[in-house]
């Protein structure tokens, strides 16, 4: 039995049509591997058929309900109008998978007073953020979109207060602006991807090693600030992270632009 629930797939969660009230639920191991196959790319019938191993008609009915729910849309490939290109065409907000019947060491009491409690600069604001990510996490719970959409709106209202002309000193704000709020210690790297390094992140640093990446809070911070900052569309991705045993969470800034023209570098 638990070897069941182990593989079977998280449902995921989608937001509704504008308008509506809600959200769309995806339970189906054929919908979810659909969606996972459209996650990072557009794909044409006939790929999603030979991808799946499923029919034809089998397909047809799956993406036909994923379009009546508004998840998926399509459209006609320019070149053959005979052929439709699928893409997801709804917000991803998380996914539920099977909660942990062994409590999380980092959710007990014990944990919680001594390592955030008992600490000389004790903030009530942390260990409401740990103690709710980590009963999500105890849950199969992961609301990461979500948090990065939080950080992005956290990115946008803080911008103007560590502004400056010169990146440099921009960086030196921001800097100052996590220590001070105790979000951890930040060390640039500039180049043609501005690499930023975090030490002792408020975010993961006391969660569990699931050796997966999850500060996307700050993902969503920094996507904001240096979006704006440089007036370009950036990817931000984390490639190391404490819950992945690393010593630091780091994350590179890399515009989605071509003219995008390197800061100069920070000392």
């Amino acid at each position: 039995m638990d070897k069941n629930v182990i593989k079977r797939k998280p449902i995921q969660i989608f937001s509704k049509k504008d308008g509506e009230l809600g959200v769309n639920v995806v339970k189906s191991p054929v919908k979810l591997t659909i969606l996972a196959m459209l996650k990072d790319n557009e794909m044409e019938f006939d790929e999603i058929v030979k991808n799946t191993g499923k029919s034809k008609s089998t397909i047809s009915v799956h993406l036909k309900s994923l379009r009546e729910d508004g998840i998926v849309s399509y459209r006609f490939d320019p070149n053959d109008h005979r052929k439709k290109i699928f893409f997801i065409d709804s917000k991803f907000l998380g996914e539920v998978g099977p909660s942990n019947h062994v409590e999380l060491e980092e959710k007990k009491i014990d944990f919680l007073v001594k390592n955030i409690l008992d600490v000389e600069d004790f903030k009530f604001s942390f260990l409401l953020f740990h103690t709710l990510r980590s009963t999500l996490i105890q849950e199969g719970i992961n609301i990461n979109p979500v948090l990065f959409e939080t950080g992005k709106n956290i990115g946008f209202a803080i911008f103007d207060k560590v502004f400056d002309d010169d990146f440099s000193q921009f960086t030196t704000n921001l800097a100052e602006f996590w220590e001070d709020n105790g979000l951890g210690f930040l060390e640039f790297k500039i180049g043609d991807v501005i690499q930023i390094n975090n030490t002792d992140c408020f975010e993961c640093g006391l969660l569990p090693k699931k050796g997966k990446p999850t500060c996307f809070l700050d993902a969503g911070i920094f996507d904001a600030l240096f979006s704006t900052y440089l007036r370009l569309n950036v990817e931000v991705t984390e490639i190391k992270c404490n819950t992945m045993g690393d010593e630091c969470c780091s994350f590179l800034i890399e515009p989605t632009e071509e003219e995008f023209i390197p800061p100069m570098e920070v000392q």
